[in-house]
């Protein structure tokens, strides 16, 4: 697959941001990986039950903390659980970095572009 990092428009981490909260990929010219990224993992709700039942990256304890409310009378028909956003690195392994925090080097930097693929 070819991917590009459009490095002619290189920017702020304020600026890419942006670009993140508006659905775009970031990256940086200078990561030596060029495959690497960061995306922003929107807000959710989730079902109650879908929480409890079906969602795998939950630890047991915390989908039995939820699972004490499924016999609860929601006015709605049932309850929710809502989950905020977070920003997401796609690394050089291929695996997704969940709650990806970005260092003060990528904060300060000025050479974020945009992922294209």
């Amino acid at each position: 697959m070819c991917y590009e990092r459009n490095v002619e428009n290189q920017m702020s981490f304020g600026k890419a941001l942006e670009l993140v909260k508006n659905g775009s990929l970031i990256s940086r010219k200078d990561w030596v990986d060029e495959n690497k990224f960061v995306f922003l993992r929107p807000s959710d709700s989730i079902g109650l039950e879908t929480v409890v039942k079906l969602i795998k990256s939950l630890p047991q304890k915390v989908k039995d903390y939820y699972a004490r409310d499924l016999d609860f009378d929601f006015e709605d028909g049932e309850g929710k659980v809502e989950f905020t956003p977070y920003l997401c690195l796609k690394d050089e392994n291929g695996r997704v970095v969940n709650g990806w925090t970005p260092s003060q080097e990528d904060l300060l930097s000025d050479d974020w572009v945009e992922f294209i693929f």
